[in-house]
């Protein structure tokens, strides 16, 4: 049994659920998502509350639940409040800002790597006051895409184990090696 799917998702004011044809809108005050669900979970609109209902307990049905009620959730949650990611730029030089095109990441190569935004994406960029690193904020009511987005800016420059230099997101440990003077205090 589905624990998540049996959750009720609450409907913030101002947000409508219309399922037509198989395809699921969600319209809020940020904007309007559309996604095609499983065609066999049913949507209930119970006053300020939606239920993803399963026609039976068979296995693939039992699969697609919780799923379901998922995409859903994070379709309402996109349209009612938004979703942002923090992305921290760490390395002497490194910088992140701002150009019409949209961001342009100096991280140690020959030249600037300019990432344009995805449909639906903002940029925002900003010095860290107790790091002194430049942070990079992307929003958009899609998670899937801000996730996506973030992890190409990411992949731009991952951070490297020995010195931490790249980007990473905001609270990520990145595990750290020893360099040589590790090895050779080791015999």
């Amino acid at each position: 049994m589905s624990r998540v799917g049996l959750l009720p998702i609450p409907l913030p004011s101002g947000v409508q659920i219309t399922n037509e044809a198989g395809l699921t809108v969600v319209k809020g005050p940020k904007g309007s998502l559309s996604r095609r669900l499983h065609p066999d979970i049913a949507i209930q609109i119970e006053g300020d509350k939606a239920l993803c209902v399963r026609p039976t307990d068979r296995k693939d049905h039992r699969s697609i639940h919780g799923l379901t009620r998922s995409l859903l959730a994070n379709m309402v949650t996109g349209v009612s409040q938004g979703y942002e990611r923090r992305l921290q730029v760490m390395g002497v030089g490194y910088r992140a800002e701002l150009v019409p095109d949209g961001l342009q990441l100096s991280v140690g190569y020959s030249h600037p790597v300019v990432m344009k935004p995805m449909e639906g994406i903002s940029f925002e960029v900003g010095l860290d006051t107790n790091t002194r690193s430049p942070f990079i904020v992307v929003r958009g009511i899609d998670k899937e895409t801000v996730g996506e987005q973030c992890a190409l800016i990411r992949g731009v420059r991952p951070p490297e184990p020995y010195k931490g230099k790249g980007i990473r997101y905001a609270g990520e440990h990145v595990r750290r090696k020893a360099g040589k003077a590790g090895k050779a205090a080791g015999k």
